[in-house]
């Protein structure tokens, strides 16, 4: 029987059915009604584990409506961080995230990169100890903030390409932006050079373009660290 992991995310949901840790086809939502969506993925095949990471709340209502549609429900949270030996305060996609890295890249140390809704960097050592991180507004948010929190600057559109210095409104937010997050990026990458750079989240591949810095993108990190957290569950429980 096939596990089924789901990431509901700040923007959307992505879900996948899984064999071991290899990830099938890749579900996107968008909106509400998120826990008629895992119905209906549910409603030919019952998982044996499903793994649920929101950094949204859902009611006991909801995850006891979710549980009944699987052999074993297995959300995120501080019990799962405590069995990986990562901290409680870490939220449920940056745990997720970690033990893919932990995986992917084991015994080399690893600065991690999502960039989604905001911006966060976790730094692990050699032996996938977590040495702490940042959390930064994300590459649309920064766009919306400017336009919210002042009287006459348009809400612009993401850029393809960007001037080293603007020569007008558009261009100015434009380039202020982008530029702010790659040295944002880049002051990171210097103070750890020895670091294995990984990137996940919707804007991995425009920044780690821009890079000149060597970069992983990995763009379903966290869909990964989900598939090894149901592996972990189906060997010991």
């Amino acid at each position: 029987m096939a596990n089924l992991i789901i990431d509901i995310g700040n923007t959307a949901l992505k879900a996948c059915w899984t064999s071991g840790i290899t990830l099938g086809k890749i579900f996107r939502y968008q909106g509400e009604g998120i826990v008629d969506f895992i119905m209906s993925l549910t409603s030919r095949e019952k998982p044996e584990i499903m793994v649920l990471c929101s950094v949204r709340n859902i009611s006991a209502q909801s995850l006891k409506k979710i549980a009944g549609r699987c052999e074993r429900l297995v959300v995120v949270d501080e019990e799962v961080s405590a069995r990986f030996g990562l901290p409680s305060s870490l939220s449920p996609d940056r745990t997720a995230s970690i033990i893919a890295s932990r995986f992917l890249f084991k015994n080399r140390s690893c600065s991690i990169f999502d960039l989604g809704t905001v911006i966060t960097v976790d730094f692990l050592d050699a032996e996938g100890n977590h040495k702490g991180g940042n959390i930064s507004p994300g590459f649309r948010t920064r766009f919306r903030s400017v336009n919210r929190y002042t009287r006459n600057i348009p809400l612009f559109d993401i850029p393809d390409e960007t001037l080293e210095t603007g020569t007008d409104i558009a261009t100015s937010v434009s380039s202020g932006i982008v530029s702010g997050i790659m040295f944002e990026l880049e002051g990171y990458m210097s103070n750890y050079p020895e670091n294995i750079n990984v990137f996940t989240g919707g804007d991995a591949i425009y920044f780690a373009k821009r890079m000149k810095n060597s970069i992983f993108v990995v763009c379903n990190l966290v869909l990964m660290g989900l598939a090894l957290i149901a592996v972990d569950y189906d060997k010991k429980d």
